[in-house]
């Protein structure tokens, strides 16, 4: 599931600049102001009405009805929707693509999203095929082809074939930006490459 954003050590940023930006910095400058209207534009936003969720656009016009017991952003072209206890996908259109049969769930990224069934997480593709099969304690957004996933109390990495490329050795982790990923050892962090190999060693 999707975690709050950690705070790494600020010298830790400043530190290795030159090497990789921090995460609100990347976002930001990833975004042309062209994308961002158009994104903005297209926006649907989850609205409460009477008890149930539904969505409204920009000009607040409702574009589908208040249905849901809880409603998401949306992702992809999708996004992810709760009714009773279990979640599913819709559409822009208000469609449900992949039907509430989850215990839990994620944001679709890179084409696939985790959800969890049986307490475990597992990765399913927009047609809601389980690509990667549950069998994590928990799991997070797909980025660069590479997913932090928790088995135990411990952080490692999966590409989308559900191969364990990194093994799960860390207290918390970051996803990859620009090809590396901030990783917690004890108390101490630093920075690792897409084989494992720490590029910055572990510092207070």
């Amino acid at each position: 599931m999707r975690k709050i954003n950690k705070a790494i050590p600020f010298f830790l940023c400043i530190t290795i600049l030159g090497l990789v930006s921090c995460r609100p910095v990347e976002q930001t400058q990833a975004s042309t102001p062209v994308t961002q209207q158009n994104q903005t534009n297209n926006k649907l936003f989850p609205v409460k009405s009477n008890g149930k969720y539904g969505y409204i656009d920009q000009t607040g016009k409702i574009v589908i009805t208040a249905q849901f017991d809880e409603a998401f952003d949306f992702s992809e072209g999708m996004a992810k929707v709760k009714l009773g206890d279990k979640f599913g996908y819709i559409d822009s259109t208000g469609k449900t693509v992949i039907s509430p049969q989850f215990e839990d769930a994620d944001d679709f990224s890179e084409g696939l999203a985790g959800v969890m069934t049986d307490g475990k997480m597992g990765f399913i593709d927009t047609t809601g095929q389980m690509i990667i099969s549950p069998q994590f304690d928990d799991a997070e957004d797909f980025s660069e082809g590479m997913a932090e996933v928790k088995i135990g109390e411990k952080w490692g990495y999966v590409n989308k074939a559900g191969e364990i490329v990194i093994a799960p050795q860390f207290e918390d982790s970051q996803n990859f930006l620009q090809g590396l990923a901030a990783v917690q050892v004890g108390s101490k962090w630093g920075y690792i490459d897409k084989t494992g190999k720490f590029i910055w060693n572990p510092t207070e």
